[in-house]
């Protein structure tokens, strides 16, 4: 019972007797528990009281014994963590997942045929830096101007050439201007009068008669013309504002 209840307790050796001493000096060092052979488990059958006692001390001094030796291989063991692997090791932990393939060669790119390709082809030479100073946006802007003339001469000589080609334009001869009669109703203005027209034409449905009227501004050089003369008005260039007619002859004077 004494066991079982603690069984971390050592039994003290008894002293041994001088004359056995004197004979042999291994019989003089007191045993400890520790130092003797734990006896050997049962082949059958758990083990002990007395074995486990003797097993949780030897556990405990084997605990003391490798704390310090732990203690100090930590150090290493952090100082090898820190250091860089090399690059074999490197390489060979790399999974093969990955690890970059050599990239194809780029095919050759035909250059920009379009305008708008070579536009933006410089552009991409060029970048997209803008000028910061006032000699740089006066330098890209006679750039740009030099560019617009070169454009506008390219423009020009094209359209010289297309317009040697195909059909000749048709040589247009005077117009017949237009003739109208009238009555002056108004001569009251200088080398002005007034003209009315009056028109009756047949409705092209209904067949019925439709007068209207309509009146104009014409020029008189003589001041010729009086009110209630039928007269003759040509079509001429404008002389004012209203004024796009001229005075032929009188046919007519009012009575």
């Amino acid at each position: 019972m004494a066991d079982q209840e603690n069984p971390e307790e050592t039994t003290t050796p008894a002293p041994a007797s001088p004359a056995a001493g004197a004979g042999d000096p291994d019989a003089a060092t007191p045993k400890t528990a520790t130092e003797e052979p734990a006896p050997e488990a049962p082949a059958t059958g758990g083990a002990g009281p007395t074995d486990r006692a003797y097993e949780a001390a030897a556990d405990e001094t084997a605990a003391a014994e490798g704390a310090a030796p732990d203690a100090t291989a930590a150090e290493p063991e952090a100082t090898a963590a820190d250091e860089p692997a090399p690059a074999g090791d490197a390489a060979m932990t790399t999974p093969p997942a990955q690890t970059a393939t050599p990239a194809a060669p780029a095919a050759p790119q035909a250059p920009p045929s379009t305008p708008k390709e070579r536009k933006v082809a410089g552009r991409a030479r060029r970048g997209t830096r803008r000028p910061a100073t006032p000699e740089e946006r006066d330098e890209l802007r006679r750039q740009k101007a030099a560019a617009r003339t070169r454009r506008r001469a390219s423009e020009k000589a094209k359209r010289g050439e297309t317009r040697g080609e195909g059909t000749p334009r048709p040589d247009h001869g005077p117009g017949a201007p237009k003739v109208r009669l009238g009555k002056v109703v108004s001569s009251k203005a200088d080398k002005t009068i007034t003209v009315r027209i009056e028109v009756a034409r047949r409705h092209r449905r209904y067949q019925k008669i439709v007068r209207s009227s309509t009146t104009l501004h014409a020029h008189d050089e003589r001041n010729d013309a009086n009110e209630g003369d039928l007269v003759r008005v040509i079509e001429a260039r404008p002389m004012s504002r209203t004024k796009r007619w001229r005075l032929v002859e009188i046919l007519e004077r009012a009575k």
